[in-house]
């Protein structure tokens, strides 16, 4: 584990909110293909499919570029990767401003999806200020940048209403350049850099960096994150498009309804780390994917109408889910989603403190791929079936399946662990020894107790 030494509360908090700050603006550009794909789609004409794949395309590169990114932070410090990823990106979306076919739309989604690196960069710099303990916490704090959805689904409309598209991608620019100066200005290199630097040793080469990735163990984290990340990312970028077409919705009051699902997916983040810090990560995970089945249960109803055969003729009743219901049971999805999110990453500086970039890198590469398969998968399973609600179909299996593996893997995690376990065959609430079989003298105590007295034989 790295040493604090010389590590003030004030340099945490310095680091930990610029951090927050950058990872906020950078997941707001990351989403906003979920604004200004809906007018994109309009102009353009395009299908549900394209519209999903357009929608997906930064998350694609978000996803892989964790991987590199997440490494080049470990050898580099994030005060650095962290600038030169904003800039970049804001690159990128200047371009897309210029775009004038679906050709060069995918081009352009391609460079803005480097925002979604941003997280892999924040969650090394940060970790790296912290003792084991707090990281869950803190890195939960962090998390909370996810609410640059909500601030992209409820800001965004309005800008493209009254500024138009191309500009509103323009001012996405601007801000991130501006955020990458400030970022440079106020922070620090981390102490894991700066004793490098101090001792004269070398940082792990990259080999050495992605050498726990043969565990499967990191695999299984990445499959959770698969989907409280991955498929956060896709709700938020396809929600819109969902009210405007399920409900009639304008585009404006759909991106509110669309923010009130992404800000507690973001802000109850820290919750989860806090909660993963006082009960455990396992304890998370388990709520996450039991409530997540519920909602997704219930949302993935559709609109349908029953006829019954009564006694005097047919009975005829329906079942729907208004716009209340489904803006509350999204809400609550988004909710124990954020709390998954915060118990996936609390392992990763527990279990491989000095892989941090390496394995969360490859954690929210998988994450993000769930963002950028999802939407398609939406997309195509709407031009399949033709039900709107066929999107929380999917996300339904996808989480029961998840469920289903982790309480497996913990369980012979379990039986590894305590060998008296070895030979069980009950999954769970396995005694130290059965309960032992009644004895005589037991049985005459319930005799007596229930009033029957035992016989004794006269002398």
């Amino acid at each position: 584990m790295h040493t604090l030494e010389g590590v003030t509360r004030g340099q945490q908090t310095q680091a930990l909110g610029m951090s927050t700050l950058a990872f906020t603006v950078c997941f707001a550009v990351w989403t906003i293909f979920s604004i200004i794909g809906v007018q994109i789609k309009q102009d353009l004409g395009l299908s549900e499919t394209q519209f999903g794949l357009l929608v997906a395309t930064p998350v694609l590169t978000g996803s892989i570029s964790r991987i590199f990114l997440g490494v080049l932070t470990e050898q580099y410090g994030g005060r650095m990767m962290f600038p030169i990823q904003m800039i970049t990106t804001a690159i990128a979306a200047f371009l897309l401003s210029m775009a004038d076919s679906y050709a060069l739309f995918l081009l352009a989604a391609l460079g803005v999806g480097l925002a979604g690196g941003s997280f892999i960069i924040g969650i090394a710099y940060v970790s790296r200020w912290y003792e084991a303990k707090a990281q869950g916490t803190a890195l939960g704090i962090f998390g909370v940048g996810n609410m640059g959805a909500a601030v992209t689904n409820f800001g965004a409309p309005f800008l493209v209403v009254a500024f138009g598209w191309q500009q509103t991608a323009q001012i996405y620019a601007g801000v991130l350049v501006v955020m990458a100066l400030i970022f440079w200005l106020c922070t620090k290199d981390d102490p894991v850099l700066l004793e490098q630097r101090r001792t004269g040793s070398k940082p792990p080469s990259a080999l050495m960096q992605l050498e726990p990735l043969k565990n499967v163990q990191v695999w299984r984290f990445a499959t959770y994150y698969f989907f409280v990340f991955g498929a956060f990312v896709a709700l938020a970028s396809w929600l819109p498009r969902y009210y405007v077409g399920a409900y009639g919705l304008d585009l404006q009051t759909a991106g509110m309804l669309a923010a009130a699902y992404s800000l507690p997916a973001s802000i109850f983040r820290a919750l989860g780390g806090w909660m993963s810090d006082k009960w455990g990560a396992r304890f998370v995970m388990y709520l996450t994917f039991i409530v997540s089945l519920v909602c997704l249960f219930i949302l993935s109803y559709p609109d349908t109408t029953y006829i019954v055969q009564g006694i005097n003729g047919p009975i005829e009743f329906s079942f729907g889910i208004g716009v209340p219901l489904f803006a509350t049971m999204a809400c609550g999805l988004g909710f124990v989603m954020s709390l998954g999110k915060a118990a996936v990453y609390k392992h990763i500086p527990v279990y491989y403190p000095h892989h941090v970039g390496a394995v969360g890198g490859l954690v929210g590469m998988i994450g993000g791929l769930g963002g950028f398969i999802l939407p398609i998968l939406f997309g195509v399973m709407n031009d399949v079936t033709g039900v709107w609600t066929s999107c929380f179909m999917l996300m339904f299996v996808l989480v029961l399946v998840s469920t289903v593996w982790m309480h497996v893997a913990i369980v012979r995690m379990d039986r590894r662990r305590i060998p008296e376990l070895a030979n069980a065959k009950d999954l769970s609430d396995v005694p130290d020894a059965p309960h032992p079989a009644p004895s005589q003298h037991a049985n005459h105590q319930s005799d007596t107790a229930f009033g029957d007295a035992p016989v004794h034989p006269t002398r």
